[in-house]
């Protein structure tokens, strides 16, 4: 049987503070790990709180959001091309950058 091609997926490192806009990734997982700080991810039925070394997956299609009370230091595993957003868009959208 032959194998699908793999899905990039280049880590991202984000830096947050503050309040993050609702937002759904349809098509993708997202893996959040916190390096440093604490974050909430709120969900429509939950919240879960990641202290540093903690990490939680949102599933493909699941609503949520951030909250860092502090300076936060995440990675994110997610596909190439993802937008932070996610299907919400709007002034908090965020292209990824090189470290180059």
């Amino acid at each position: 049987m032959k194998r699908p091609p793999p899905r990039r997926t280049p880590p991202k490192l984000a830096k947050l503070k503050g309040e993050f806009v609702w937002h759904t990734h349809e098509d993708t997982d997202e893996l959040i790990l916190v390096m440093s700080g604490r974050l909430t991810i709120q969900l429509r039925d939950r919240d879960v709180v990641l202290d540093p070394g903690e990490l939680f997956v949102v599933p493909r299609g699941v609503e949520h959001s951030t909250v860092a009370e502090e300076e936060t230091a995440i990675l994110l595993l997610e596909p190439a091309g993802t937008m932070n957003t996610g299907d919400e868009g709007g002034a908090m959208t965020k292209a990824a950058e090189s470290l180059d």
